[in-house]
């Protein structure tokens, strides 16, 4: 049997029009998977993840983490957030272009205007979608629950003007404590809502919203500041 073409001598002139030929198909090829994958570099590199949500003072994120504490002992199997990163989330907004970030807050900054400060606290606890089939545990809020709904509402309506689409479902404002990893007991979900559904954390004022960048780690998402806007600036 005679040796694969690509190891003859170079100088025989059959294997000379292979070898060019070979090098002509595989060289556009090398070039554009180098072109591909520097594109891919560039996009990823001009966009952010992010979200626009109201920060919690220190005194209502140590209630919640009491109450993350209570739930650890009932043997939920539960990733739970860490404290200092619970926030009141307005709107998720996932992988945006950083050259749209002065446009959101523009789009902040007019959704916030008519509104003065909210006054809210931490009251309850729940799961979505429900108890009996939880996916994420969360405590809900307590306060000027209907200036939250607008406010949330002209947001959406500022932030679809940009293309942004609208959430389709209704917007219930809640503070995620955790996310359930496995299958868990319906009946020992219940009993530890109702076990400790009364917490209340200590009542705050909501005066400023947040444009922040989520940057997904093996530890968890690092939260960077980007924008903030003051309510009832207008």
């Amino acid at each position: 049997m005679g040796k694969n073409p690509i190891h003859r001598r170079v100088g025989h002139r059959a294997d000379h029009k292979f070898l060019i030929l070979l090098t002509l198909h595989l060289k556009p090829y090398t070039l554009n998977r180098e072109v591909t994958q520097k594109r891919m570099a560039e996009t990823n590199a001009k966009s952010i993840r992010a979200f626009i949500a109201i920060k919690l003072p220190d005194d209502v994120i140590e209630s919640l983490r009491e109450a993350q504490t209570h739930l650890k002992h009932e043997g939920l199997d539960i990733k739970w957030v860490r404290p200092e990163n619970i926030h009141l989330t307005l709107k998720f907004l996932g992988d945006i272009r950083q050259t749209d970030v002065d446009a959101v807050g523009k789009a902040l900054t007019s959704s916030a205007a008519p509104f003065a400060p909210l006054t809210l606290s931490a009251s309850g606890l729940g799961a979505f979608p429900s108890v009996k089939r939880p996916r994420v545990i969360w405590s809900g809020l307590r306060g000027d629950l209907e200036v939250l709904a607008r406010l949330h509402a002209r947001l959406e309506e500022e932030l679809s003007a940009l293309g942004m689409e609208k959430e389709s479902k209704a917007f219930k404002g809640h503070l995620t404590l955790g996310r359930i990893k496995g299958k868990v007991n319906p009946d020992v979900m219940i009993d530890a809502v109702s076990k400790y559904g009364h917490m209340t954390s200590p009542g705050f004022v909501a005066d400023t919203l947040y444009l922040i960048k989520s940057d997904l780690k093996p530890s968890g998402p690092v939260y960077t500041d980007l924008i903030s806007v003051r309510m009832g600036a207008g």
